[in-house]
């Protein structure tokens, strides 16, 4: 089976973990374009969605889903996005899609956090896709060496710029044997928005090939 028909697969069964009258929060990238369509298909009834980046609102908006402000909706009960990497534990490197910040918060303001992935995204250790850092344009240089210090080869995403008006550095290199520990002191870096780990708060539950991992 394809990555991509791996990618379908996961999103249809996410979908069904998905109550009808709810509102649920939206992550950013390919498998979620699978899920939005899933959802367009299906006929269920959202009462609304929060979505993570600019595309899925309007991909949501395209299948008549009312997006909804996080400040108005208060806490979530359900979170659907995928990863770019995932380890044993359900711990994940996000952002290759650019909307880490936006992602974490949803994750952080949902009571469960699914995760949708194809075999790809599997690895023992986190590392192996560059790790996503979100910083303050004028901060970028600065968080690039303070990256560098800690054994990794930052490189400036060229070209892009996220929906909060920021760059993001990819980062080269790393083997992360302690992505709590990295999250937390990431985030300490003066300038940094946030850093793609989401180890802190993983995934509750992950989806691969169709089927609960």
């Amino acid at each position: 089976m394809s990555n991509e028909d791996q990618k379908k697969a996961s999103a249809e069964a996410a979908l069904r973990l998905v109550e009808a009258g709810s509102t649920i929060g939206v992550g950013t990238g390919s498998t979620v374009t699978w899920f939005i369509r899933a959802l367009g298909r299906s006929g269920l009834k959202l009462a609304g969605a929060v979505s993570s980046s600019e595309a899925t609102t309007r991909m949501l908006k395209e299948i008549g889903v009312e997006v909804m402000d996080l400040n108005h909706t208060g806490d979530l009960g359900l979170y659907i996005d995928g990863a770019d990497e995932c380890d044993g534990h359900r711990r994940l490197i996000k952002g290759g899609g650019g909307a880490l910040t936006r992602e974490k918060i949803i994750a952080a303001a949902s009571r469960r956090f699914i995760c949708m992935i194809d075999s790809s995204k599997r690895v023992d250790v986190l590392g192996r896709f560059p790790l996503p850092v979100e910083v303050v344009p004028m901060a970028r240089s600065y968080v690039a060496r303070q990256l560098v210090a800690r054994g990794g080869r930052p490189a400036l995403r060229e070209g892009f710029v996220t929906d909060n008006g920021n760059a993001i550095l990819d980062v080269h290199g790393l083997t992360i044997l302690d992505p709590v520990a990295l999250e937390t002191e990431l985030n300490q870096i003066p300038g940094v928005v946030t850093v793609g780990l989401f180890a802190r708060r993983g995934a509750d539950v992950v989806i691969c090939d169709g089927r609960t991992l």
